[in-house]
């Protein structure tokens, strides 16, 4: 590669450097990594990545399937500021439907940090269902404790989550 071309090829690239840091300015904290600012007051956990909810896991499945399932690139949802992906037809008409029936409450945080007054972001994996809503948690250990008290730590959770949610705001 000559020098001219080397040199044409760098303003090029400081140029598109300059741009993308002028969009990411003007777009504020709806750019910034790891953080997905929810349509709602609830912000929701969401891959910083892929923007994808719960890791691309069908919110619905947890419900009718009674286990965590992969949506399909194909079937998708944007609520609540994020994408969501869906195994089949029904289950994203149903989300669709009724949105608030299927997301992971706290937005997918694991209730028994949130209990603690802490964000810790919940694992698809690592669910229950209680009072017909879905909960994701930290660890395997927190899902136990969830477990032991389900009223206890819902209820310490609530408590919690409004102070929470203010230091997940920007």
């Amino acid at each position: 590669m000559t020098a001219a071309r080397r040199e044409r090829k760098s303003r090029r690239l400081l140029a598109m450097a300059a741009a993308l840091i002028g969009l990411m300015l003007l777009a504020g904290p709806t750019l910034q990594p790891g953080r997905i600012d929810a349509a709602t007051t609830d912000q929701v956990v969401a891959n910083r990545h892929t923007g994808l909810a719960i890791d691309g896991f069908d919110p619905v499945a947890y419900f009718v399937d009674a286990e965590p399932k992969l949506g399909r690139p194909g079937l998708e949802f944007r609520h609540a500021a994020v994408t969501w992906r869906f195994a089949n037809e029904g289950n994203r008409a149903a989300f669709a439907a009724d949105p608030d029936v299927y997301m992971p409450r706290f937005g997918g945080y694991d209730p028994i940090a949130i209990g603690r007054g802490a964000a810790a972001a919940g694992h698809p994996g690592l669910w229950r269902i209680a009072g017909r809503r879905l909960y994701l948690f930290y660890s395997a250990e927190a899902r136990s404790a969830f477990g032991d008290n389900p009223d206890g730590a819902i209820e310490a959770a609530e408590r919690h989550w409004p102070e929470v949610l203010r230091a997940l705001t920007p």
